[in-house]
């Protein structure tokens, strides 16, 4: 699916992974930046695979970040374990590269900024996942740059 494209010009499909929802967010290597799109539902951590498929077909992501939920200290705990499976089924089924990204503090973050725009109206389920997928894609492009 993917085209090869080099480095700093791929398209990023951001993911946030939750036992109930998965935000989702795409970002473009060459500008920095990433937009949230929305979420897929899950069920106990298992998406709605057409749902995420539409996005995938949409977008034609080069690579995929998904976000890894550590403990504050670093640590494992059993949803890190979760997202790193859903990872890897992601790539698995799409075919594309899956890379992890330390998602700690992006939802505090989100909440934060998405306040920030509209106040407690903005603050829906929804617009939180998906900005927290498009804060996990923007300190992925950080870390590639620093």
């Amino acid at each position: 699916m993917a085209k090869n494209k080099a480095v700093g010009q791929r398209t990023v499909l951001g993911l946030d992974f939750g036992k109930k929802y998965i935000g989702v967010a795409v970002g473009q290597e060459i500008t920095g930046s990433a937009n949230p799109l929305g979420s897929v539902k899950a069920n106990d951590g298992i998406p709605h695979w057409d749902a995420l498929a539409k996005y995938i077909n949409e977008w034609q992501p080069d690579i995929v970040v998904v976000g890894l939920p550590l403990n504050m200290d670093g640590s494992e705990q059993q949803l890190t374990l979760d997202a790193k499976k859903f990872g890897n089924r992601v790539s698995g089924r799409f075919a594309l590269q899956v890379i992890f990204q330390d998602e700690r503090l992006t939802t505090a973050d989100a909440k934060e900024q998405l306040f920030s725009r509209g106040g407690y109206k903005n603050l829906k389920k929804d617009n939180i996942d998906a900005e927290s997928a498009r804060l996990i894609i923007e300190s992925f492009f950080e870390q590639q740059y620093s």
